[in-house]
């Protein structure tokens, strides 16, 4: 058999960074259901910096392996990056109770075009028309499935407002960040997840009260829930390094898009797990207009002029003015 290709390699790495975030970040949603349904453990502000603090364990290990050399991010790139994420977490945290199910989903559905602005705005991406229309098919679908009742307050849509924009500014300058410094994804959660593990173990406690009326020292440990919140911490290490893996290696749009299976891998896994009652029509129907658009989206995305940074628009007409250069050297950059 011929060597693999470059392309072909790159396309294998991809599937496997891909898969590992699928299957990590549907396990976690899958215990963390468990911890919190079961075992009544409702601090999630709290388990996430706990999260955190387990992936910092994990990165000062790989540190000492040598797999993650010495780098530099300005602290100010550091304390931005911490913002967003912080008030991505703890706005999601302050939607769902606020908002109800319906419009926290319609919410969490707009981080793809608040994602796609970012990108056009900060990265002159261009899409083409396919791809717009494939998002606007992922979004139609995962709607169906997945919104139920609507109803809309004030201080809820404004929690929701912070938690979109501040998820997707997150997710953007992951990229951003491993793009201008050089730094590879073990570099960058070893720059950040300290930080957002110390903030969260801080303000989690008083967060969580304020939201559950409940103190996290007057939980009773017991060694099931005990076992289930050590294996939440595992699978977050996993899941926090395959985000950084695949947004570094796609983008904050692919990632949303493609991140919307993982919606769908947990209500089948729910269904099967935590009863079929929720099982209709109407969710298998918007299963399948999901994937269909999620399908759409890898072909018409992959297509020359499918997602494109105009780079060189300027360069090109200043040429075509003067007869310059041939066509094929004057293409977009390809995202």
């Amino acid at each position: 058999m011929p060597p693999a290709s470059k392309a072909d390699k790159k396309a294998a790495v991809d599937a496997a960074a891909w898969m590992f975030n699928v299957v990590t970040s549907v396990g976690i949603i899958i215990v963390n259901k468990a911890l919190m349904a079961t075992y009544g453990f409702s601090f999630a502000t709290t388990l996430t910096g706990l999260h955190f603090a387990t992936t910092t364990l994990m990165t000062v290990v790989l540190r000492w392996l040598g797999y993650i050399q010495a780098s530099h991010l300005p602290y100010p790139e550091l304390l931005k990056f911490v913002v967003f994420a912080n008030f991505s977490i703890v706005g999601m945290n302050v939607s769902l109770m606020w908002n109800s199910v319906g419009f926290y989903q319609i919410a969490k559905l707009t981080m793809i075009p608040v994602s796609c602005l970012l990108e056009v705005m900060f990265d002159k991406i261009r899409y083409s028309r396919d791809t717009k229309l494939s998002i606007l098919v992922v979004l139609l679908g995962v709607a169906v499935c997945t919104v139920t009742d609507v109803s809309v307050n004030a201080k809820g849509f404004i929690a929701a407002f912070i938690a979109v924009w501040s998820t997707s500014l997150q997710q953007y300058y992951v990229h951003f960040l491993q793009r201008k410094y050089s730094l590879t994804s073990f570099n960058l959660l070893g720059h950040t997840a300290p930080a957002q593990a110390a903030s969260l173990l801080l303000i989690g406690p008083f967060l969580d009260y304020w939201l559950t009326n409940k103190r996290i020292d007057a939980y009773n440990f017991r060694v099931p829930s005990v076992i289930f919140m050590i294996l939440s911490c595992t699978i977050a290490m996993g899941t926090n390094l395959s985000q950084f893996i695949c947004i570094g290696r796609f983008t904050a749009v692919s990632f949303q898009v493609l991140g919307h299976m993982k919606t769908i891998l947990v209500l089948i896994l729910g269904f099967l797990f935590f009863g079929k009652e929720g099982l209709n029509l109407q969710v298998v129907v918007g299963m399948v207009i999901a994937v269909i658009g999620m399908i759409w989206y890898g072909n018409a995305s992959s297509k020359p002029g499918g997602k494109e940074r105009r780079s060189h628009s300027i360069s090109r007409s200043s040429q075509q003015k003067h007869g310059g250069m041939s066509e094929s050297s004057e293409a977009d950059e390809k995202v």
